[in-house]
């Protein structure tokens, strides 16, 4: 094994001896507690601009505790609050009843080991990050639905699936912010952009296409790369002995088997064209259920997962019952069961990452953090090529502590954006740039609260698996992305290229 690969062995090992990941959200729930504490008996404070009915206002931001009695109670008023509201909870659960129908019915194995008989070997790995990398279209829905998928598929070619796992993650988490068409996170990320160059130019738009040439570009770039490191990196020290758990081959289908399975993919592929035929009509029908806009983005789009349910459990029913793998209503229910009982200790691990992550938001200790980072790199007075690397990195650092793309961003918006035009720097740049650091980090930072599916999946092939497995996969992807992507925008400003249509590098003052 290489060098390169021991050290990340050395890594995953110290990770894994720490406690249990349930167990080390619960000590970190704690000491922000006192963190929190410390904070108010500190009298820190920070002072941040907004804008209030179009003038500039300053305001000062200061912690809450968590630990005097307001702050208990509101912990404790909260707890299943914070365990129901947690985001990839209901998303996790609901995704995988219809995963677990399509996966047990057989559908699943059987139309994942046709497509590798079909597909050229070599561009499995591209061809897995590259879809990491676009699932962004369907918001969170990647997380979800991919790593089982990619772990099947490495696995059904003799491949490690921790691999494949590895690989579509990095696509979702590291490469969040690029596409090859522009997503939800577009006008998000403009808006809030437009709102902090109105502080400085009350009439400047920010276009929702302002960063798409770039992330086109990204996209195909970190493709490369994410199928490198998973090449180079990722699959020799698995190879080796670090990962990956062999499972045994499923066995060749007889005749009757084949004839079976041929039936089921007949079935499956009339309720597919039925649900799509469906599908399209709701969207497109004036009145329609999911026709119009949601709160915030496209009805369909804001519905995403439900509909996942609903085309893999459709599809996995018709080819049981194509295949005849299910017979009756109590073989689906069953199935559906199965899978649940998976999911045990991802609902105790998700339960005491809920409390952390809302006890941070509650404290406001994150967005305190970003805030006194902008102004430490404020009094930097770095040139402008300067200033926009070291915003990258301040993001992937705040990303450490601030999961939500656009939470953070409303921190930094108002702050950054102005600042830089007033060196000369577009919004459009800087927005850019703050995709750049966002994204790289997503896969390790403890904040992304995603990350405990992945670990779940991660478990189904390594049941010993901790922290450190899951940062020693990632890890890799994070330090070839944060360079690559660096470098990328950095060339792209050299060049003098509009970062998309009506996506200036410069503002003049």
């Amino acid at each position: 094994m290489t060098d390169r690969g021991r050290w990340l062995d050395r890594l995953e090992h110290a990770g894994n001896r720490l406690p249990d990941p349930a167990t080390l959200f619960f000590a970190g729930t704690l000491l922000l507690m006192l963190l929190s504490q410390l904070a108010v008996w500190l009298g820190w404070q920070v002072q941040r601009s907004v804008q209030r009915d179009g003038e500039p206002v300053t305001e000062t931001i200061t912690p809450v505790s968590l630990m005097d009695a307001d702050g208990v109670w509101w912990l404790l008023s909260n707890l299943v609050e914070n365990f129901v509201d947690f985001p990839p909870l209901g998303l996790v659960l609901v995704g995988l009843l219809g995963i677990g129908v399509a996966e047990r019915s057989g559908l699943l194995p059987v139309l994942l080991q046709r497509l590798l008989a079909a597909a050229p070997r070599s561009l499995l790995v591209p061809a897995t990050v590259l879809v990491g990398v676009l699932s962004s279209l369907a918001l969170d829905a990647g997380y979800v639905v991919l790593p089982p998928l990619a772990g099947a598929l490495f696995l059904a070619a003799g491949r490690s699936p921790l691999a494949g796992i590895a690989a579509v993650t990095a696509g979702v988490t590291c490469g969040f912010s690029a596409n090859l068409v522009i997503t939800g996170l577009d006008p998000l990320l403009a808006g809030l952009s437009t709102a902090g160059a109105g502080l400085i130019d009350p009439g400047y738009v920010v276009a929702i296409t302002a960063n798409w040439w770039f992330m086109i570009v990204s996209t195909l770039v970190l493709t490369a790369v994410g199928a490198a490191v998973t090449v180079r990196v990722v699959e020799p020290r698995l190879r080796a002995g670090a990962g990956a758990d062999a499972m045994p081959e499923a066995a060749a289908s007889t005749a009757g088997e084949r004839e079976a399975e041929n039936r089921g993919l007949r079935f499956a592929g009339i309720a597919l064209l039925v649900l799509g035929a469906a599908l399209l009509l709701s969207v497109l029908i004036p009145g329609a259920p999911l026709a119009g806009q949601g709160s915030r983005f496209p009805r369909w789009m804001e519905v995403m997962v439900p509909l996942l349910l609903i085309f893999f459990l459709g599809v996995g029913l018709a080819y049981g019952i194509g295949a005849k793998t299910i017979r009756n209503d109590r073989d689906a229910v069953a199935m559906m069961g199965e899978t649940m009982k998976t999911m045990g200790p991802y609902i105790v691990l998700a339960f005491f990452a809920a409390q952390f992550i809302a006890c941070f938001g509650h404290s406001r200790l994150g967005e305190m953090l970003a805030i006194a980072g902008g102004g430490w790199l404020a009094a930097m007075a770095l040139p402008s090529a300067g200033l926009v690397l070291a915003f990258i990195g301040l993001v992937m650092l705040g990303n450490l502590f601030m999961g939500s793309a656009s939470a953070k961003y409303a921190f930094f918006a108002p702050v950054f954006v102005p600042m830089f035009m007033q060196a000369g720097i577009s919004p459009e740049l800087t927005q850019a740039a703050y995709r750049v650091g966002d994204s790289v980090t997503n896969g390790i930072t403890p904040f992304n609260p995603y990350l405990v599916i992945i670990l779940a999946f991660v478990r189904r092939y390594r049941p010993d698996a901790g922290i450190g497995t899951l940062v020693a996969l990632m890890l890799p992807y994070t330090l070839a992305f944060a360079p690559v992507w660096s470098l990328l925008l950095g060339l792209w400003v050299v060049l003098g290229w509009p970062l998309g249509p009506g996506g200036p590098l410069f503002y003049q003052p």
